[in-house]
C-alpha cells in the first residue's frame, strides 16, 4: 500500500492517478468534491472543524480497509496527517481541547481495530510531496474551488502558510513506515511529462529497494 501526503495543492490527486496507472493498481481519493461538510467548514470553521475531522477519519479508514485487497494500491492522503490538521485547527481556536482529546482517542481506538498482519496498518511506503508556499497558493488559485480562495477569505493566507510550515516538521518526524520526499517545485509532474517520468523512476527505485529488504 502506497500513501501520499502533502499540503493543499501539492498534487496528491494527480500523482495518485499517475502512480496507479503506472503500477496497474487502484487509486483511492480523498472525498472533496462530494463532501458537503467541507464548504460549511470554510464558512464556519469553529462550528464544523470537529465534524469535518470525524468525516475524514471515517472515509480514511474505509479506504485503508479497501486497499488491503490488492498490492500497490495508492491512497492520496495519509491517515497520519489527520491529527496534524486537526491540531492546527485547535491551535487556531477552531476546535476545543475536549474535541481534540476525543478525536485523538477515537483515532487510536479505530487504528487498533484494523487487522494486523499480513496487512499492515501503516503503508509500505509514504510519498510526501513538498511544495513551496508560493506554489501552494498558485495551485489553490488555479483549481478554483471558491471556498478555498483567499480573495473570498483573507484569513486563509495565514492558515495556508502555517499549514505548509507544519507539514515540513510533520514529515521529518514521521516514522510509521519507509518514506520519500518529492520536490513538487523541482518536479512539476502535474504539467511536465518529463518530470512525471522522473518521479515514476524515483518511486520505482524506492519500491525495488524495499522489495530487496
Amino acid at each position: 500500500m502506497i500513501v501520499l501526503s502533502g499540503t493543499i495543492g501539492a498534487g496528491k490527486t494527480s500523482l495518485t492517478q499517475m502512480l496507479a496507472d503506472h503500477l496497474g493498481s487502484k487509486p483511492f481519493y480523498e472525498s472533496v468534491d462530494d463532501n458537503e461538510i467541507l464548504p460549511l467548514f470554510y464558512k464556519d470553521p469553529k462550528k464544523y472543524a470537529f465534524l469535518l475531522q470525524i468525516y475524514f477519519l471515517n472515509k480514511r479508514l474505509d479506504e485503508i480497509k479497501s486497499a488491503f485487497a490488492n498490492d500497490t494500491d495508492v491512497l492520496d492522503r495519509s491517515i497520519f496527517e489527520d491529527s496534524l490538521l486537526f491540531h492546527l485547527n485547535a491551535d487556531l481556536g477552531r476546535a476545543t481541547d475536549t474535541e481534540v482529546t476525543i478525536y485523538d482517542s477515537l483515532l487510536n481506538n479505530m487504528m487498533e481495530e484494523l487487522p494486523d498482519e499480513p496487512h499492515k496498518k501503516a503503508p509500505d511506503l509514504l510519498i510526501h510531496i513538498q511544495v513551496s508556499f508560493e506554489t501552494m497558493l498558485e495551485r489553490i488559485k488555479k483549481r478554483g474551488r471558491s471556498f478555498e480562495q483567499i480573495e473570498n477569505d483573507p484569513s486563509l493566507f495565514d492558515y495556508y502558510k502555517t499549514l505548509n510550515e507544519r507539514y515540513i516538521s510533520w514529515f521529518e518526524a514521521y516514522d510509521q513506515s519507509p518514506k520519500i520526499s518529492i520536490n513538487g517545485d523541482e518536479y512539476n509532474f502535474v504539467e511536465d511529462p518529463k518530470a512525471a517520468d522522473e518521479v515514476m523512476r524515483i518511486v520505482d527505485h524506492e519500491l525495488m529497494a524495499l522489495s530487496l529488504k
